[in-house]
């Protein structure tokens, strides 16, 4: 089976409604990352010094050698930036989620129990801040399995939300398959919670952020003022407002790290955010275990048979009638690389539709000549296909008068005599008024206009169907 497995469809057009509490506008997540203490160092075992995310230029990992300038941009987050940030956020009484790297915590005991005290949430962030690229899926299991544990034995409950950062292609998968977590958010592809199906295992993904991030003060294109920041967020803020005012709110990530913003010039661009945001009202600002229980509850995740992980047989067995009495067409398109933007009716239209675009002329013939005529023999004799049936009874082609059939019967042999082929109309779009008017017109086209028409015809009544369908 050729499959794609991005999911590249999301919500969608039409979004699920937040129904955020209190009919707030928008959600907040403010996400303070706790890495200080984890990141790559000798001391730590690891080959090198780490070399990301601070405020060094260029910098560079230091094969077996300690960085001590890196070590002591690390160290100021945890020794000041930190406890800025703390009286900040308990000033205003702000609810926060820490991203904590597990080995990082049980060397900040201060500080975690001042998040603690302050009733913040501390999800986990993973054993080490460090890259898990590459990393063999065994090793990154096992490392999963010591995160949850030392975080458990140092805050004194389990994790129930989860963050790698520098994660694998596998990470994702391997933290669903442990069934502990609530939420997880190695992804940055939504404005809004989804779901993911993991085996058995109904994972629910609280999207992330890379650019309402602080960490875009150690990397170029950045920002380089504290007001780059304000500016930023509040434009980000205001949209979303926005969107939420019209009937549909989103969710805000703020990604934020005590090494970085905790610095009093930045800081100043995050002051300025929180009371613009607090004064302007409409959001509600939660932890991401509260945002994900809300989730949990309002839109809890039902599973459905999906086009694009059916077997070939139960594939065509359930879309080959989509163009009438022609299977052909779903068995070649199971073939193409269906993924989950084809799970929905437009997305398997599309597929099923090249299909039909790319066969011959004869091919395409042979579906318009498998379709029935409108209010023809075959309905009188009942020997329609059942969506057929019911096309024509949505019309009221089932329910003519003797003066109303004669003429389609006269029509419909007029117009095959002059294309060779059934006169096709999406009825559902139609009314029988409307039906006439098109058929009158249409039977005095040239064939090769007609052909088109017709098929065009054809797909719009594939979709139709589809829909109903699925």
């Amino acid at each position: 089976m050729n499959r794609y497995p991005r999911n590249l469809s999301g919500h969608g057009p039409n979004p699920p409604d937040a129904a955020w509490p209190g009919g707030a506008k928008l959600a907040i997540s403010l996400v303070l990352n706790h890495e200080e203490g984890g990141e790559n160092c000798i001391l730590h075992g690891d080959a090198a010094s780490e070399a990301f995310l601070s405020d060094i230029a260029g910098a560079t990992m230091w094969p077996g050698e300690r960085h001590w300038n890196m070590e002591s941009i690390y160290d100021y987050g945890a020794r000041a930036g930190f406890w800025r940030l703390h009286d900040i956020f308990t000033a205003r009484g702000l609810p926060v989620t820490i991203f904590g790297v597990a080995t990082a915590l049980a060397r900040s005991p201060e500080q975690m129990a001042a998040m603690t005290a302050a009733g913040w949430e501390i999800a986990s962030h993973g054993l080490k801040w460090v890259e898990h690229r590459g990393m063999e899926e065994a090793e990154e299991r096992r490392q999963i399995a010591e995160a949850i544990r030392l975080h458990t034995e140092v805050v004194g409950a389990p994790p129930r939300g989860w963050y790698t950062g520098r994660c694998s292609a596998n990470t994702v998968r391997l933290v669903a398959e442990t069934g502990a977590f609530d939420w997880i958010s190695d992804t940055y592809d939504d404005d809004l919670p989804h779901w993911l199906e993991v085996g058995a295992r109904d994972q629910l993904v609280l999207p992330y952020t890379l650019e309402a991030n602080d960490m875009r003060f150690a990397t170029a294109p950045g920002y380089i003022t504290g007001e780059q920041f304000f500016q930023y967020l509040k434009d980000a803020f205001d949209t979303l407002w926005d969107e939420g005012d019209r009937g549909r709110p989103k969710m805000m990530s703020i990604g934020l790290h005590s090494r970085l913003i905790g610095r009093p010039g930045k800081a100043a661009g995050l002051i300025r955010f929180l009371d613009y945001a607090l004064q302007t009202g409409g959001a509600w600002f939660a932890t991401r275990g509260e945002i994900a229980a809300h989730w949990a509850a309002h839109h809890p995740h039902v599973r459905r048979e999906r086009p694009s992980q059916m077997d070939r047989e139960t594939f065509v067995g359930r879309f080959g009638g989509i163009f009438e009495h022609s299977p052909w067409i779903a068995d070649r398109a199971f073939d193409l690389e269906l993924g989950p933007a084809h799970d929905s009716a437009v997305g398997l239209h599309n597929a099923l539709c090249r299909i039909f675009r790319s066969a011959g002329d004869a091919e395409r013939l042979g579906v318009l000549n498998a379709h029935p005529d409108l209010a023809g023999k075959l309905a009188a004799a009942r020997r329609l296909t059942a969506d057929s049936t019911a096309e024509q009874a949505s019309a009221g082609l089932d329910a003519l008068t003797d003066a109303e059939r004669a003429e389609f019967q006269r029509l419909n042999a007029d117009y095959v005599a002059r294309h060779g082929f059934p006169f096709i109309i999406a009825v559902r779009d139609n009314t029988k008024a409307q039906i006439l008017e098109a058929f009158r017109a249409r039977v005095a086209q040239d064939r090769d206009t007609e052909f088109a028409t017709a098929c065009r015809q054809v797909e719009r009544i594939a979709l139709l169907r589809l829909k109903a369908l699925l």
